[in-house]
């Protein structure tokens, strides 16, 4: 019995010798025990905020790719809606008639080019509001109206300006409109307007033209209005009299003017100039013999 007790005992300090000591039971995963944790006390106490943060990297994510892609996209569509357009055009429904109304100072060609035809442009695709637009910049036109006519047909009727008087500057003479704005460039078509010349002519011009429309005998022979120094006007005749009329009323010295006409025929006289530049007093100036000789 001894010797079994013996035996036994010297089995079990052989296996005790035998097995390592780390295969004895130990705590494993301490690490990541504590940090599933800290995760949940994060989760727990800054909820709103992790989800804030996750929709808005979510949405970044979104954008940037949305933007990557964007480029590609657009050049596909533009190509396609050039493709179409072509096609349409060549369909027969590319814009080959153009018909306008109502123009005179305006040139056709400004009104054709502010349409702005291309060659893809289909009587679909005309954006009819654009090109109105793009015709009412055009100086001389005060309306504009653009119809479609099917298949390829437009028709463009125009209504301009009034223009008042031909204004000459630097040698160059433009037709202006009552504001003085310039609408086109004079011809002798025109030539039935009053004339003004000289720098700041064209923006008084209305007033004293309105004013010698009430005193035609004024106007007879009447050659130019010239602006003189931006403040003031000379009447020139086309038998070489010259009136320097005044700064300040005007309205007066013309109907003074009118009234020596209409008495002593003053504008037929030998006369080369007539200065009422000052209130209540008129100085004559005869022509001479060399002047008479050249009229």
């Amino acid at each position: 019995m001894q010797q079994i007790d013996n035996h036994l005992s010297s089995k079990t300090d052989a296996l005790a010798a035998v097995t390592p000591a780390t295969q004895l039971p130990v705590s494993v995963a301490v690490g990541a025990n504590r940090a599933l944790i800290q995760m949940k006390r994060v989760w727990v106490l800054h909820r709103l905020n992790v989800i804030r943060i996750g929709a808005a990297l979510f949405l970044a994510l979104i954008v940037s790719v949305a933007f990557q892609a964007r480029g590609g996209i657009a050049q596909v569509a533009m190509g396609v809606g050039d493709v179409m357009a072509g096609r349409f055009a060549s369909a027969g429904f590319g814009i080959n008639e153009i018909a306008i109304t109502g123009q005179a100072l305006a040139r056709e060609s400004e009104i054709v080019a502010a349409l702005g035809i291309e060659p893809n442009t289909h009587i679909f695709n005309f954006d009819v509001d654009a090109a109105r637009l793009r015709v009412l910049e055009i100086p001389a036109i005060s309306e504009a109206s653009i119809r479609k006519i099917y298949p390829a047909r437009l028709v463009v009727e125009v209504s301009e300006v009034t223009p008042v008087a031909r204004w000459r500057v630097d040698g160059v003479t433009f037709i202006v409109d009552g504001s003085g704005r310039q609408v086109a460039d004079a011809t002798a078509a025109d030539d039935n307007l009053p004339l003004v010349i000289g720098d700041g002519a064209a923006d008084t011009a209305l007033m004293i033209i309105r004013a010698l429309d009430r005193r035609p005998v004024l106007k007879d022979g009447l050659l130019a209005l010239s602006r003189i120094g931006e403040r003031r006007w000379d009447m020139i005749y086309d038998t070489g009299l010259r009136i320097q009329l005044p700064e300040i009323g005007l309205g007066q010295a013309l109907a003074q003017l009118e009234a020596a006409q209409n008495e002593y025929r003053l504008l037929e006289r030998d006369l080369v100039l007539i200065d009422m530049r000052v209130a209540e007093f008129t100085a004559l100036r005869l022509a001479t013999r060399d002047e008479l000789s050249e009229q």
